[in-house]
């Protein structure tokens, strides 16, 4: 059985328990289990070794969020998946920087994420968590900020005098004891949307983080929704109300990659806006970014590479030349053929392909199942990305639709 949150966490709030764990180099899989038996033969207790070790894997993992500062803070696993990445707080406290807030009230602080962002710009943090055990790991996280002060509370109950900012990160799981389930109503989530748009209509500067699922008709008149890409993975959409709202900006996309940040925006509601024409596959085919597309800004980024839809409805792009964009990722179109998966298994055996990278949209096709019925043994030679194999070829289909055909486009990335 495993432990509650609070027990991989107390026994780390004591001198043996932090000493222990900054003793530890980075965690290692592998010799965990060594680590372990050695740890208790030095006669540490089970328990604070089971919360040692667990912390160490739990920092190790969240380097990718949160770069060096994880070797000194402390983490849940259900804080640390839901945590902002930090380099994405950051522009969270940037906004509420250029605002000129002084003092911003993180309701729902979660691992103190957004916190540390705002304290590190110099603006006072009060710091709200109804967890205990979450708030604990945030007071340790925010220790070297004297302007950051953690408040065990109810993030809809802590009086807001003197404060003119607000972020929130709202609650979108419950847990039970069969694991946590994700909740899609924005009044169903702790604080609810609503109680969002209360504080908003105080005139406060208020920024809020949502799923990046989060439906079009749910987004409340008269804010600013920008959705964010790391890397190509869509992690959430912010809704900026009042002073950290631009002016002109209804919604945007914001890509955050290996060369940078890259931003579209647009002024005009959702359904509102260009509208790209629609023609043949061809030339090069665009894949819009996952933030574009939920920003519904698809259009506006076809206009740009001088491109068209391939369908009206679906989020593919062709244009004839090759353009680089960040909002975007370009493909070579080698060939398109009806989707038929007899004629397609004859067409990878006649081409001697072993590795299939299998993309689609529009179409209820499940690429796992359709690479089990087109290759030998079901699945790719060597791996995914294993290219020339053992003789195997590598080769990249899209599947989608065009009106009413479904059809198969074999392109190269470029």
């Amino acid at each position: 059985m495993s432990q509650a949150p609070q027990d991989q966490i107390a026994p780390l709030l004591t001198p043996e328990g932090w000493e222990l764990l900054a003793s530890l180099g980075p965690y290692q899989e592998d010799k965990s289990f060594a680590l372990n038996s050695a740890l208790r033969k030095a006669g540490h207790s089970p328990a604070l070794v089971s919360a040692v070790l667990t912390q160490s894997r739990l920092r190790t993992k969240a380097e990718a969020k949160f770069g060096e500062f994880a070797r000194s803070m402390l983490f849940t696993q259900a804080g640390l998946e839901q945590a902002t990445r930090l380099n994405v707080a950051a522009r969270h406290a940037q906004r509420f920087a250029e605002a000129g807030i002084s003092h911003v009230a993180d309701l729902g602080c979660g691992l103190a994420a957004d916190s540390l962002a705002l304290a590190s710009m110099e603006i006072n943090v009060t710091a709200v968590e109804m967890d205990e055990t979450t708030a604990a790991c945030a007071t340790v996280n925010l220790i070297p900020f004297s302007n950051a002060t953690v408040v065990h509370a109810d993030a809809t109950a802590v009086p807001l005098d003197g404060i003119d900012g607000v972020w929130l990160d709202p609650a979108r799981r419950v847990t039970s004891t069969s694991g946590t389930k994700r909740i899609w109503d924005p009044e169903a989530f702790s604080p609810p949307l609503s109680f969002v748009e209360s504080l908003a209509a105080s005139g406060r500067a208020v920024g809020v983080k949502m799923g990046p699922g989060m439906p079009h008709d749910f987004v409340p008149a008269g804010c600013e929704a920008q959705w964010v890409s790391v890397a190509g993975d869509v992690t959430e959409v912010a809704l900026w109300f009042n002073s950290v709202q631009r002016p002109g900006v209804r919604r945007a996309a914001l890509v955050l990659g290996s060369e940078g940040a890259a931003e579209l925006t647009s002024g005009e509601d959702f359904g509102a806006g260009p509208v790209a024409p629609v023609g043949p596959v061809g030339g090069y085919l665009y894949e819009p970014d996952g933030a574009v597309i939920r920003a519904g800004l698809v259009a506006d980024v076809a206009l740009q590479l001088g491109g068209h839809l391939v369908d009206e409805h679906i989020a593919y792009i062709c244009a004839p030349q090759l353009v680089d964009t960040p909002f975007a990722r370009a493909y070579r179109v080698l060939d398109v053929m009806p989707y038929n998966v007899k004629a397609l298994k004859a067409w990878v055996k006649a081409e001697g392909i072993g590795v299939l990278d299998i993309k689609k949209r529009g179409t209820a096709v499940t690429p796992e199942e359709l690479r089990k019925q087109l290759l030998p043994g079901g699945k790719n030679a060597g791996g995914k990305s294993a290219g020339k194999k053992g003789g195997y070829k590598t080769a990249t289909l899209v599947l989608t639709r065009i009106g009413e055909d479904r059809v198969t486009i074999v392109v190269e990335p470029v």
